[in-house]
């Protein structure tokens, strides 16, 4: 027998195992197969739903590539939505299951930032020309990703506001008093504090903003009520958005930083044209005050 046989009825072997399992670590391993098709799912996130997108950034072969589209249509992970009859074209979107790994996305994402990459120490900020910083600041010339969001209202919005420039600056969370209070540590996590500082400077120079031809919005990982609560306490004169379910954290690889079992943003600030192109970041942001200050003048600049 052939060592390539083996290895094949070896792995034939280890996937039963797996199906046969109680462990919902296994079944998912089951589902999920290996590292290719984690990085598919983060491709599709991220806006690259085409079988060609697909092979040209993952630099895998096609059988390999079609093998595991295939797979993970078959788990319900991923939809075929066609875009040509002639000759069938597909493109591949995330279900509502496939969405459902965005978090754990998400967490390998931080877990490989801060232990693989980093020293282990928990951050809520980055330092200028890390790993980190230089994805982010790539974001230049990206689409947002095509995901709804819910509004602190409740209201279903797109990242951008339409027919203009969208300033969207995430940030850590901002309670109001009385409301759920911080995580326990969280003023001893670098990067954390500034957030209502950031959003009541935002506030004030709003009518400057909305002037230059630009809409703020702010976004974090915070239940749509905890938003609501904040925006009421602050008098808000723009909305906050909730990416609490991660679609736009993953779609664009955002940076993130989990504590008290809830990843939250790392401070930064997007600037987006009409079309949805990202056109300028900020990002590590050092003086939350001051980088209003800094946006009000790119937007004015362009």
């Amino acid at each position: 027998m052939s060592s390539n046989l083996k290895r094949t009825i070896l792995e034939h072997v280890r996937r039963a195992d797996l199906s046969d399992s109680d462990c919902g670590i296994a079944q998912a391993l089951g589902v999920i197969g290996d590292w290719w098709t984690f990085l598919i799912v983060r491709d599709v996130a991220g806006g690259i739903t085409r079988f060609d997108g697909l092979q040209r950034e993952l630099g895998v072969s096609r059988r390999a590539l079609a093998e595991r589209l295939a797979g993970l249509v078959e788990h319900g992970v991923l939809e075929r939505r066609p875009y040509s009859d002639h000759p069938p074209r597909y493109d591949y979107v995330l279900t509502a299951k496939g969405e459902g790994l965005l978090p754990a996305l998400i967490a390998l994402q931080d877990w490989g930032t801060r232990h693989v990459m980093g020293d282990g120490v928990l951050t809520a900020t980055s330092e200028d020309g890390s790993a980190e910083s230089r994805r982010v600041h790539d974001l230049v010339s990206r689409k947002l990703p095509d995901v709804v969001l819910e509004r602190h209202d409740g209201e279903p919005v797109t990242p951008s506001a339409p027919g203009v420039w969208t300033v969207l600056f995430f940030f850590p969370g901002a309670f109001a008093p009385g409301a759920q209070g911080y995580p326990p540590g969280w003023t001893d996590i670098p990067g954390t504090k500034g957030c209502t500082l950031e959003a009541l400077t935002y506030a004030s120079r709003s009518a400057d903003f909305e002037a230059a031809g630009a809409a703020v919005r702010g976004v974090s990982t915070q239940r749509p009520d905890q938003l609501a609560a904040f925006v009421a306490h602050a008098r808000l004169p723009y909305p906050l958005l909730s990416d609490q379910d991660s679609r736009l954290a993953a779609g664009l690889l955002l940076p993130t930083f989990r504590t008290a079992g809830v990843d939250r943003f790392k401070r930064l600030t997007l600037l987006a044209d009409p079309d949805g192109i990202i056109r300028a970041v900020q990002f590590p942001i050092n003086d939350p005050a001051g980088s209003v200050d800094e946006m009000l003048a790119l937007v004015r600049g362009r």
